[in-house]
């Protein structure tokens, strides 16, 4: 596939950059680079290939998912500016 002049200026407005008249041919011709380097991307065979998180093998860190108190909530709250029964207590702010 190849692009014209005229589509690279369509191209340009719809990308919304402006392109002068005498550069158009220049992105016609690496518009049409791309889409020839799209074509050979095709026709690489990926069938057993996994879809990769990154290029290097890692995995994720994980812990259990489980809800708990923090075992300390006096020493959280000893930072709080104000707090009251335990809980951080805030300023009104819808009136």
């Amino acid at each position: 596939m190849s692009i014209d002049i005229d589509t690279a200026r369509r191209v340009a407005k719809l990308a919304r950059i402006s392109v002068p008249e005498q550069d158009l041919a220049a992105l016609a011709e690496e518009l049409t680079g791309i889409l020839r380097f799209m074509e050979q991307l095709n026709e690489v065979n990926v069938e057993d290939v996994e879809p990769m998180v990154s290029v290097t093998p890692m995995r994720l860190k994980r812990r259990p998912d489980g809800v708990t108190d923090g075992g300390y909530p006096e020493k959280i709250l000893a930072n709080a500016p104000d707090a009251r029964e335990g809980f951080f207590a805030v300023p009104k702010v819808v009136e």
